[in-house]
């Protein structure tokens, strides 16, 4: 169980603020599966993810990573209790959809590089510190089912 200061429950909220979901959503799947095109396998039938042209234009990508994003704003607001929120997703994606738990990591990195791009400045290294902090304690929950 992760441990978190009023601080650190107040940073989080914060960045997650700036967030606009239909924009950085998309915007972090695209990048996991243009920079990672092994993760493409999981995705097969969402049309075209041959390269990054059909990637940034493919409307199940981008619908899809608002979906995720949806799903993160679930660890924001209950933040001492992520693993028990993810514990259903963590079993569908380990027992069903077979997904390799580092993908989550993946997509945590990306999603981190997409929220850089957008807040620059705001994302001070302390403020990215327990944003990473928070994002650990997601792909640890996500992660969960397949140990």
């Amino acid at each position: 169980m992760v441990e978190w200061t009023d601080k650190e429950r107040s940073t989080v909220r914060a960045v997650w603020g700036k967030i606009n979901v239909d924009e950085i959503g998309p915007q972090a799947l695209a990048r996991v599966l243009i920079v990672y095109p092994w993760t493409q396998r999981y995705f097969g039938s969402f049309g075209d993810v041959s390269n990054a042209a059909a990637i940034l234009g493919n409307s199940k990508v981008a619908e899809h990573g608002k979906v995720v994003l949806k799903a993160l704003e679930k660890a924001v607001k209950n933040i001492d209790n992520i693993k028990g929120v993810y514990a259903d997703l963590s079993q569908f994606h380990c027992e069903k959809l077979y997904v390799d738990p580092d993908n989550f990591r993946l997509l945590a990195d990306c999603l981190t590089i997409a929220v850089a791009c957008k807040i620059g400045s705001a994302l001070s290294p302390q403020v990215q510190a327990t944003w990473q902090k928070f994002l650990s304690a997601v792909v640890e929950a996500m992660s969960s089912r397949y140990f």
